[in-house]
């Protein structure tokens, strides 16, 4: 009876250990989160998207307002298309703009939204036309890195 109550027990420890890791798992790549809310949808197009990838946090002032629900590539005009899914609560003008920016240095990137001045709000299936491109850290540092080797070395030296 005594090896049954511990096996009981070790079975229970384990099932709850595992419980416990899915919902992590589940936090962590933040397909439980804003689940159930209504959004509407609009899309954008940008240049260059970096690393901004489907499911990225779209953001207002640092508030979490909706996710990126998709990128398409445009075969027309070679830009890339982002579909994001905005929450229903928080409304802006057709006037915004739409930025990718990074969290940090190295960070993920996500979708920084600046309301407009415009009374008219966006509505599901409009289109957000200020759009500003993902700044990609490789092409800073090589630009900077040919733009100092193309100098010559009396401008280095006048530059110091």
């Amino acid at each position: 009876m005594n090896r049954r109550f511990y096996d009981f027990w070790v079975g229970l420890f384990v099932i709850l250990g595992l419980a416990a890791l899915a919902f992590l798992a589940l936090r962590v790549s933040n397909v439980s989160s804003s689940a159930g809310h209504a959004t509407y949808r609009v899309t954008a197009s940008f240049d260059n998207i970096g690393g901004l990838k489907a499911r990225a946090p779209i953001k207002s002032a640092g508030v979490l307002v909706g996710r990126v629900a998709g990128i398409q590539l445009d075969p027309k005009t070679y830009r890339a298309n982002v579909i994001m899914d905005l929450e229903q609560q928080y409304q802006f003008s057709k006037d915004s703009s739409a930025e990718i920016l990074t969290a940090g240095i190295l960070g993920d990137q996500y979708i920084g939204l600046s309301p407009g001045a415009e009374e008219e709000m966006l509505k599901n299936g409009d289109r957000i036309n200020l759009t500003s491109s993902a700044i990609v850290l490789e092409q800073l540092i090589s630009k900077f890195m040919f733009s100092k080797a193309a100098e010559s070395p009396s401008e280095a030296k006048s530059a110091q």
